[in-house]
């Protein structure tokens, strides 16, 4: 902070006092001139608004029944009109005045370069300097009331450059009453109608709650209202992840630059050598299997008997019609593709199968069962639901049925890396990477008892793509089952190298892939929100181009591995050379 003051091309001891602008004086409202209290006032106005609507609407649809000309009006109708435009204008002035206000009175560039907010500033700085106890990074401590007692309109950049939120006396009242516990936390939103705000006064709260800071994480810079309902509750703040770009990945003659989001060193680096090897070698080609979101609810009967009855039931292509029309009805691109039952004694599990679009599409499955189980319910009334999901699904968890059946996009994406490319690019031959792969991907996760993790890191590229992409992270867990591929080819002078991914779950729309960072790396993919030419066709795409980097990255790895370069390369890059104390003060 002082080195900053002593940069600065003007003296702070050269600055004026600072203005004070009173809110009483500058603000006052038009509301402020009338005879009854506000909140009657509006009462008042709400009611003969709605009023008015109503009965204009009422009297038009009768007048539409009996071929009355809409022109022609009575007495009552005027009323009711001049009612309308009256309490519609006085909600307007009382509700859209300040909104306005904000827009047009938005402050220029230049206004940061005045002598105003050079002394605004010099206060601001004077009153941090002041402070005994320091604050998260982005709150701002409440400071003392400065005489008269009056808001005080202050410019919010400083010289520091960093964003200072300014706490009003309601909002320490608010945050007061959040650690007190009368107010709770999740409520704060729909309270106060602004969820930065409220993401700030909960930020504050929890800091005095816990009596931790949590100066580092931060709170400027992010649009609350995106997330609001969708992607995340009680939010305090977002926490910053670096992107990088692997690439030119070229897959079926199309080159991306693929985007991943990630805090380990040396994996972007490394799946970008192996885009390298595969765009020199002539690209990969990728290929589409299945596409199919599941669900699979458990139901429970009184007897085993009754648990069959119902297996046999949906096991019957003459009933599959019925049931895919009633399945149909919850989306216009949800179509039931086909069902799968397992039964455990009285229990029956119901693993319901279909396309969604270019959605992930979790939400629209569940809608489609939700509709074929309230039907079965006519022919099956003893029919106990216990829940919409039973695991066999399975989401989110390691299972032989995502690995067999698969679960989203099914996807193999191949290549053949020429000889040299393998030895001048990646620094091994294709004799070490074939018995490699056998040994460690194959015989070695076997060993282990893997369960679709026949692959050097599969789940380390697929998570990277899904948070920069907006994808739901906990999917990686079967998403990211792979099995790993490797022959010489051609009399052995080149590697055929390919990857297999049964359960590739993404979509690309709805959920995380709507803000505005994730979706500009759709963008960057060419796949951003739904496809307008085929439905699915985004989806699919960016399948295929999971595998690619999967596959990229697997063989770069492996090649590291071969040729003893992977400890060597993480030192160099994994490694910070900074000094932390250093760094830290």
């Amino acid at each position: 902070m002082e080195a900053r003051r002593r940069s600065s091309t003007k003296p702070v001891q050269s600055l004026k006092p600072t203005k004070t602008v009173s809110v009483d004086e500058d603000l006052t409202k038009a509301s402020d001139a009338l005879p009854l209290p506000l909140h009657l006032s509006n009462a008042v106005f709400f009611t003969l608004f709605f009023s008015a609507v109503y009965f204009l609407l009422s009297h038009w649809r009768e007048k539409i029944r009996t071929s009355t000309p809409l022109s022609v009006v009575t007495y009552s109708e005027i009323i009711a009109i001049l009612a309308f435009v009256a309490s519609f204008i006085y909600l307007l002035g009382f509700f859209g005045i300040d909104f306005v206000q904000s827009l047009i009175l938005r402050p220029q560039t230049e206004v940061w370069n005045s002598e105003d907010d050079d002394e605004v500033a010099d206060v601001l700085l004077r009153k941090e300097d002041a402070r005994k106890v320091p604050c998260g990074q982005a709150l701002d401590c409440s400071l003392p009331p400065l005489p008269p007692p009056a808001p005080i309109v202050t410019v919010q950049k400083v010289l520091d450059e960093k964003p200072v939120t300014v706490l009003t006396e309601e909002d320490e009242e608010i945050i007061k009453s959040v650690v007190a516990g009368t107010t709770p936390s999740y409520s704060l939103e729909s309270k106060l109608g602004d969820c930065k705000r409220a993401a700030a006064i909960r930020r504050e709260a929890l800091q005095r709650l816990t009596g931790k800071s949590l100066e580092g994480l931060p709170l400027d810079g992010f649009d609350y209202e995106s997330i609001l309902g969708q992607c995340c509750e009680m939010p305090v703040g977002y926490v910053q992840i670096p992107v990088g770009i692997a690439g030119p990945l070229l897959i079926n003659g199309r080159e991306y630059s693929v985007p991943m989001a990630t805090t380990e060193g040396c994996l972007v680096a490394s799946t970008n050598r192996g885009c390298k090897a595969i765009h020199l070698s002539g690209g990969a080609t990728s290929t589409l299997l299945r596409d199919g979101m599941t669900r699979a609810p458990v139901v429970r009967f009184g007897t085993a008997k009754r648990a069959a009855d119902l297996k046999l039931y949906l096991e019957d292509p003459d009933n599959f019609d019925t049931l895919a029309v009633v399945f149909n009805r919850s989306s216009r691109f949800g179509r039931l593709q086909g069902i799968k039952c397992a039964i455990a004694g009285k229990n029956l599990y119901l693993r319901f199968t279909c396309t969604t679009g270019d959605a992930m599409g979790m939400n629209m499955v569940s809608k489609g069962v939700q509709n074929v189980l309230d039907f079965l319910q006519t022919d099956f009334p003893d029919m106990d639901v216990m829940g919409i999901s039973g695991n066999f699904c399975s989401d989110k968890k390691p299972a032989a049925v995502n690995w067999i059946e698969g679960r989203g996009k099914s996807v193999v994406c191949e290549a053949i890396i020429k000889g040299d490319i393998v030895r001048k690019v990646l620094k091994t031959t294709v004799e070490s990477l074939v018995e490699l792969n056998m040994l460690k991907n194959l015989t070695g996760s076997a060993m282990a008892g893997a369960l679709g993790g026949f692959n050097a890191h599969a789940s380390n590229i697929v998570t990277a793509v899904y948070i920069a992409t907006g994808q739901d992270p906990a999917q990686n867990v079967e998403s990211s089952h792979c099995i790993t591929m490797m022959e010489a080819v051609n009399d052995g002078q080149d590697l055929h190298i390919s990857v297999t991914m049964p359960s590739i779950e993404v979509g690309t729309v709805g959920g995380g892939t709507q803000l505005a960072s994730q979706s500009a790396c759709l963008n960057l993919l060419g796949v951003k929100g739904a496809s307008k030419e085929s439905a699915g066709a985004n989806s699919r795409m960016l399948a295929t181009v999971v595998a690619g980097a999967v596959l990229a990255g697997e063989l770069s790895l492996m090649s590291a591995l071969a040729a003893g370069q992977l400890v060597k390369s993480h030192m160099k890059y994994n490694r910070s050379n900074k000094d932390v104390s250093k760094a830290s003060s």
